[in-house]
């Protein structure tokens, strides 16, 4: 099962080894991921404030994040003792079949996947719940939560997620190269595709 996060821009595309996965085993990280993706480049103070934590940790995981490329800092802005970092482009996937050496490394897998879904579950909650107070009907009318279910084969459902993927994110990079545009604002895209374990089909049945 792949878990890919994808900041547009420079396509680069990469599966986390054991060593990675570890670094960005910590909630906290992904957090200081996330607030970058959505809200832009941050430095060590902003962070702490918009994470209720101290500057120095935020500082000490952003160090950490960046040694695996997660995040880099920005050259020519802020000072010495005022780093700017903005999250790398491209997609940086989780894969259990590649990325899991030991036992250990599946349970990283585990935590950073849960760590993200959870997260992208928040934001869609965020909006269904205040949507109608932050946006006008024109950004409401433009999103979409849609769900499809079918009966199909392990190769069938590679095959459609693969493909769906690979759509979004050349549709992505597209947009992207047409930069910023006037009325602008970020956006997350969520596509999911998963087999139902039994409870959960009792569930959709009833």
């Amino acid at each position: 099962m792949d878990q890919e996060s994808f900041v547009a821009g420079q396509r680069q595309s990469r599966i986390m080894g054991s060593a990675s996965l570890k670094a960005l085993a910590h909630p906290l990280r992904i957090e200081i991921l996330e607030v970058l993706t959505v809200q832009g480049s941050q430095n060590s103070s902003s962070l702490a404030t918009l994470l209720g934590e101290s500057s120095g940790v935020t500082s000490y995981h952003l160090r950490q994040l960046a040694k695996h490329g997660f995040v880099h800092e920005i050259e020519g802005k802020g000072s010495s003792r005022e780093r700017w970092w903005e999250r790398s482009r491209g997609s940086v996937g989780l894969d259990t079949g590649e990325s899991s050496e030991t036992p250990a490394d599946d349970e990283t897998v585990r935590m950073v996947a849960k760590e993200f879904a959870q997260r992208r579950t928040e934001a869609l909650m965020d909006f269904l719940d205040n949507a109608w107070q932050v946006t006008d009907g024109e950004w409401k009318d433009a999103g979409v939560i849609t769900t499809f279910n079918l009966r199909m084969t392990p190769g069938q459902l590679e095959k459609l997620a693969t493909r769906v993927r690979d759509q979004i994110a050349g549709l992505a990079a597209e947009l992207d190269e047409e930069g910023e545009q006037e009325g602008s604002r970020p956006v997350q895209i969520h596509f999911n595709a998963f087999p139902l374990l039994p409870n959960q089909q009792h569930r959709n049945q009833a």
